[in-house]
């Protein structure tokens, strides 16, 4: 059974057609994963965010607690040098 050119042409056609199809098919679907990852990363994004704030707070709070030890700091060392008084530690 020999094919023709016009019966080969005809078959490549529907061959191209078959695998376009499959294709598109595949991009549908990738788009819905891609979809899916997106809205993961915005979630992990904003935890993040949420992260970097709360670690900045975290550390204003230990800068503003070192500064009232310094600050607390001097006033221990002058008691501890008045007369009579045994240094503590």
């Amino acid at each position: 059974m020999f094919l023709t050119k016009q019966q080969l042409n005809a078959a490549r056609a529907v061959t191209v057609a078959i695998v376009a199809t499959v294709s598109l098919g595949a991009c549908a679907t990738y788009k819905d994963e891609f979809a899916s990852i997106n809205s993961r990363l915005d979630q992990l994004d904003v935890k993040v965010q949420g992260a970097a704030q709360s670690a900045e707070s975290a550390n204003q709070s230990a800068q503003q607690a070192n500064q009232r030890l310094d600050q607390i700091e001097g006033r221990v060392q002058q008691l501890e040098r008045v007369p009579g008084r045994k240094p503590r530690g």
